[in-house]
C-alpha cells in the first residue's frame, strides 16, 4: 500500500477501512476496504479528517476484486440472468423472467477448483421465478492476477452457458383421465383441476381434458386423438400402479410410444412413466400427484416444459435427494427433494 493525497485518490482502491465516529451516535465504516473512491467520496473524506488515504497499489496483470468478479459473472452467465453491480468482490445473478434454472454442474466444481474464486448457486433444474436470487460468485482475494480471471474465462467459454435460466413453452397439453368411478360419474374427477393448475403455473394451457373407462383402447385412442389434434404434451392420470385394474401403462405402450421409463426413484412419485409419441412427451402421473403439493411432477414437468431432453439416466439421478420429508409446511424448491 502506498500513502497519497485525498485529492489524488480518484480511481484508487482503498487499502483499508475508514471509521466515522459521530459522538454519541455511532461508530462505522464509511468506506471499507476496497472501495474504489470517487470525485462525491473527496469531500466526505475530508469532513472526517482524512487528507491521506492508503491505496492498494495494483501492479501489473492485477485486478480488483470487483473487475474480477465481473469478469467471471458475464463468462459464466447465459440467457436468462441478470447481474448486479459488484459490491465488495461480489456479484448476484437473478432470473431475468420466470423458467428453469440450469447449471453445468460438472464444469461449476472446476471452476470452484481453480482457487481464489467462489461461484456459488441454486439447485439446477428447478423452477425460478423472475427476480430471484440464482447465483453468486466473488474472489477471495482483494486482488487477483489477471491470468487467474482469464483461466476461469477459459473455462466458461468452453462451458457455455455455464448457467442460465431457460424460458417456459407455452404448450398445448392434453389431459387423458382414467378410472372407471369417474367416467360413470360416480366421484368427481379430482386429478383434471390439480394438474390444469399445475400446468398453467408454467405458462401452458390444456387443450383438452378425455375421461375414460380402465380400458386399454379406449385410454389408447384418447392419448393418440391428442397428439393427431395438436397437443404437445399428453399426461395420462390414474392407473399406474400394478393393480390388476391399473392399465395405464399398457395403454401408453398400445397408443406407440416408446417408453424411456417406468417407475421413478423419488418419492412421491414411484410409479412414474415418462414416453414419446415421435417427440411429443407421454406422461402417465401417480395419484400422489393429486395428493402432494410437491412430486415427482415438479420435478420432471418443468424440465420437459423448458424443453430439456429427459433420459433414463436423468430420472436414475433422482434417487440422490428423491425423497421428500413430507415437511408441515411445503418450501420446495427452497429444499433437498431432487436436488441430487
Amino acid at each position: 500500500m502506498k500513502s497519497i493525497p485525498v485529492a489524488q485518490a480518484i480511481g484508487q482502491v482503498l487499502g483499508h477501512d475508514v471509521t466515522r465516529i459521530v459522538p454519541g451516535e455511532s461508530k462505522g465504516p464509511a468506506f471499507k476496504k476496497g472501495h474504489i473512491i470517487r470525485p462525491q467520496d473527496i469531500p466526505a473524506l475530508l469532513d472526517i479528517g482524512k487528507a491521506h488515504v492508503f491505496v492498494l497499489d495494483l501492479g501489473r496483470g492485477m485486478l480488483h476484486e470487483d473487475q474480477a468478479a465481473e469478469r467471471i459473472a458475464r463468462a459464466a452467465a447465459g440467457p436468462g440472468l441478470e447481474l448486479t453491480t459488484p459490491s465488495e468482490g461480489r456479484i448476484n445473478m437473478t432470473a431475468a423472467a420466470d423458467g428453469l434454472l440450469t447449471i453445468q454442474v460438472e464444469a461449476l466444481d472446476r471452476l470452484n477448483a481453480l482457487g481464489d474464486i467462489v461461484f456459488s448457486t441454486r439447485h439446477t433444474h428447478h423452477r425460478v421465478d423472475a427476480g430471484r436470487a440464482v447465483a453468486g460468485t466473488r474472489v477471495i482475494p482483494l486482488t487477483i492476477a489477471e491470468a487467474a480471471i482469464a483461466r476461469a474465462e477459459a473455462l466458461c467459454r468452453g462451458n457455455y452457458p455455464l448457467i442460465q435460466v431457460k424460458p417456459f413453452r407455452p404448450l398445448r397439453v392434453g389431459v387423458v383421465t382414467t378410472g372407471s368411478e369417474v367416467f360413470h360419474g360416480r366421484i368427481p374427477d379430482r386429478f383434471g383441476p390439480v394438474v390444469t393448475r399445475k400446468f398453467e403455473a408454467l405458462g401452458c394451457r390444456i387443450l383438452r381434458q378425455e375421461l375414460v373407462s380402465d380400458d386399454v383402447a379406449r385410454t389408447a385412442a384418447a392419448i393418440g386423438g391428442l397428439v393427431d389434434d395438436g397437443a404437445q404434451m399428453v399426461v395420462v392420470t390414474g392407473g399406474m400402479s400394478v393393480d390388476p385394474d391399473d392399465r395405464t401403462p399398457a395403454a401408453i405402450r398400445a397408443a406407440g410410444a416408446r417408453v424411456v421409463v417406468y417407475g421413478a426413484p423419488a418419492f412421491p412419485g414411484a410409479m412414474f412413466m415418462l414416453a414419446f409419441i415421435g417427440e411429443v412427451p407421454v406422461l402417465g402421473l401417480p395419484g400422489c400427484v393429486m395428493y402432494f403439493r410437491t412430486s415427482i411432477f415438479d420435478l420432471v414437468v418443468p424440465r420437459l416444459v423448458a424443453g430439456e431432453t429427459v433420459t433414463r439416466e436423468d430420472i436414475l439421478r433422482l434417487g440422490h435427494g428423491g425423497f421428500c420429508s413430507g415437511c408441515p409446511e411445503c418450501r420446495y424448491p427452497l429444499c433437498g427433494f431432487g436436488s441430487g
